[in-house]
C-alpha cells in the first residue's frame, strides 16, 4: 500500500455514535425522571448540541462549557427545572458504555494495523473516547488515540493534524498518511489544509456542497482497504 499512517475519525467513521447517542440520553433522562416523550426532549437536544460543536471547532467556547450548556439549553427550550451539570455527568457516563460499531469497522482496522500503523483523531471528550475505544474491541489494533482536549487545538486546525502525526510510533511523512472520516468540514477539510490524502466514508450518499475535496468517496468501511490498495498501483 502507498499509505502506512491511517488516522480515523471515531464517531460515525468507526463507532456508530448516533445510536450511542440516542441510547445514552434516553437513559439520562429517564434517570432524572424527566417525563414526558423523550423522543421530543432529544429533538431540542440535537441542534442545540450541534451547534456547540461547531462553536467548539471554531474555537469560540470550549468543552467543560460545551458538555453542560446542550443540556441548560435544552431543558430551558423545553421548559425543564433539571440540573444539567448532573445532566451532563449522567450523559458522559452512560457514553462511555453504550459503544455500538458500525459494520467492518474492527476487520477495516485489523486489516490496516497488519500493514502500517492506526490512529483515531477524535474532537470527543478524551477520557471517554478512550473507553468507549477499549469497550468496543477496536483498540488492540489502534497505535494510538489523538484528542483535541488533549492537544488543544480541535480538527480542523492544522496544528491537531500535526500532534496526530506526532504521536505515531513509525514516523510517516504526509504522501504515506490518509485521514479518514464522514465529516467534511472536520476531517477532509483538515486534510485539506494539512496536505495529505482523504477518504470520505459517507455512507449515506451526501452530495458535498462545500469547499473541501476527498481523495476518494466511499460508502461502505468494507470497501476501503481494496481501494486503498489500488492506490497504490495506479
Amino acid at each position: 500500500m502507498k499509505h502506512t499512517l491511517f488516522l480515523f475519525d471515531l464517531d460515525d467513521t468507526l463507532l456508530d455514535f448516533k445510536a450511542s447517542e440516542n441510547l445514552s440520553f434516553v437513559r439520562t433522562m429517564q434517570q432524572l425522571g424527566a417525563g414526558g416523550s423523550t423522543a421530543s426532549l432529544f429533538s431540542h437536544y440535537q441542534p442545540i448540541n450541534v451547534a456547540l460543536w461547531r462553536a467548539f471547532e471554531h474555537g469560540t467556547v470550549t468543552k467543560d462549557f460545551l458538555k453542560v450548556e446542550r443540556f441548560r439549553q435544552t431543558f430551558l427550550a423545553a421548559g425543564l427545572v433539571l440540573d444539567p451539570e448532573l445532566a451532563s455527568r449522567l450523559y458522559l457516563e452512560s457514553l462511555s458504555d453504550t459503544v455500538v460499531l458500525i459494520d467492518g469497522a474492527i476487520e477495516l482496522c485489523a486489516t490496516l494495523a497488519a500493514v502500517g500503523e492506526v490512529g483515531i483523531i477524535t474532537n470527543g471528550v478524551d477520557a471517554i473516547q478512550n473507553r468507549r475505544i477499549a469497550s468496543s474491541g477496536l483498540q488492540q489494533h489502534v497505535s494510538f488515540v489523538a484528542t483535541s482536549e488533549a492537544c488543544g487545538y480541535a480538527k480542523p486546525d492544522v496544528r491537531f493534524f500535526e500532534y496526530a502525526m506526532n504521536m505515531a510510533a513509525r514516523p510517516a511523512s504526509k504522501d504515506q498518511a490518509i485521514i479518514i472520516g464522514d465529516r467534511l468540514d472536520a476531517d477532509i477539510l483538515g486534510a485539506n489544509r494539512y496536505g495529505i490524502d482523504s477518504c470520505w466514508y459517507n455512507p449515506e450518499q451526501l452530495a458535498n456542497t462545500s469547499a473541501a475535496v476527498p481523495t476518494f468517496e466511499l460508502t461502505s468501511l468494507r470497501e476501503i482497504a481494496a481501494a486503498l490498495k489500488n492506490m497504490a498501483v495506479v
